[in-house]
């Protein structure tokens, strides 16, 4: 049996080429030889080599012995690199679903472990970084760790004010409600002060920091990975943990406490205000009521959280940013990561340290 294939075999005619790969083999079934003339093909892509070859394959399944002839040298190369190739699909067992569940635990203990491992062994690197920047100052960035100071802690002021103005204003308005009941209204004051000061104020910062400039610094570093900028740094004999990661980390630890201070004086603000027009306290009893309620240990311990949960960010952030592979939607998934995993950590750091202060009766 010849077979003579003439004409464009592209994926333009993709499906009238499907007809006639069909003809071919229901028109050379039964035979015990068969060449496919190849002398009259004007035009042959990929796709239609991969369909010619795919009849090829159906002939001799059938038990013919199947050539080709009159093939142009670029038309064999396509013929042998489109080579259709009949995979296996066999189905895999599913497994129990309880099987599926603690399997799906084991893996997630599993990437917490090492990201744990990586973690750690990325903060040694760290701190040994920024310990040779102190003891030799020359290695200090200071140009860079002002211009982060300035991206972290300036540009994000306008943001962190207004969520934490408006969170003092909740909170004024839910205390006053639910305090009225009982004729405790002046007591909204110390639930303000208490609440703000230790808990929401650097607790949203550092949520709001992690979203913003923790994403900013895991895709800073994720798209200098894709584009070989730490292979570069390597190459000309630069660290790239004391050139990228201790700039950024020093100018957050930097930024948080102060950006929580602001966050404090916002949140007390607003509670002010709602106070003032919903439960009928003036802002002089307001701020008398406040000094009696609180004392600095209250203002200090907010304070004290900020730069742990700032180095827990940026770590968590550096080491995504580290973890991008060469693609978009890499990149993409280790951002998310870095938001969701700095989230995390940092909601873990406020509760050990709720923990610390409530054990030494602070």
């Amino acid at each position: 049996m010849r077979l003579a294939l003439a004409g464009g075999w592209t994926v333009e005619t993709g499906r009238a080429a499907e007809l006639r790969a069909e003809d071919l083999v229901g028109a050379a079934s039964g035979a015990k030889r068969a060449t496919i003339d190849l002398g009259g093909v004007e035009h042959l892509d990929t796709a239609g080599a991969w369909i010619i070859d795919r009849a090829q394959a159906q002939l001799t399944a059938s038990g013919a012995a199947v050539v080709y002839s009159r093939a142009r040298p670029e038309h064999k190369i396509l013929l042998q690199e489109a080579h259709y190739r009949a995979f296996d699909s066999s189905p895999r067992p599913r497994p129990h679903p309880l099987l599926e569940i603690l399997s799906d635990i084991g893996e997630s203990v599993s990437g917490a472990g090492a990201d744990l491992v990586a973690g750690l062994s990325f903060l040694g690197r760290l701190v040994a970084a920024i310990a040779a920047g102190f003891v030799d100052p020359r290695r200090l960035r200071i140009t860079p760790i002002v211009f982060h100071l300035e991206a972290f802690g300036f540009r994000s002021v306008p943001i962190i004010v207004l969520i934490n103005f408006l969170v003092g204003a909740i909170v004024a308005q839910q205390g006053i409600y639910q305090l009225q009941r009982f004729g405790a209204t002046v007591y909204a004051v110390d639930l303000i002060g208490i609440l703000i000061l230790r808990e929401l104020g650097v607790l949203l910062t550092s949520i709001m920091i992690a979203g913003r400039s923790g994403s900013a610094i895991t895709a800073e570093i994720g798209s200098m990975k894709m584009r070989e900028e730490i292979d570069a740094l390597k190459v000309m004999a630069l660290d790239p943990i004391g050139v990228l990661i201790v700039p950024r980390t020093l100018a957050l630890v930097l930024a948080l406490p102060m950006l929580t201070f602001l966050a404090d004086i916002a949140a007390l603000f607003g509670g002010i205000l709602v106070v003032w027009a919903y439960g009928g306290v003036s802002p002089e009893t307001f701020l008398a009521r406040l000094q009696n309620s609180i004392d600095f240990s209250t203002f200090a311990i907010g304070l004290i959280k900020a730069p742990f949960m700032a180095l827990a960010i940026a770590l968590i952030a550096s080491v995504e940013g580290f973890g991008v592979q060469g693609s978009a939607e890499s990149l993409g998934r280790k951002v998310t990561e870095s938001v969701v995993k700095s989230i995390f950590i940092v909601i873990v750091i406020d509760g050990l340290f709720a923990m610390f202060f409530a054990a030494i009766r602070s």
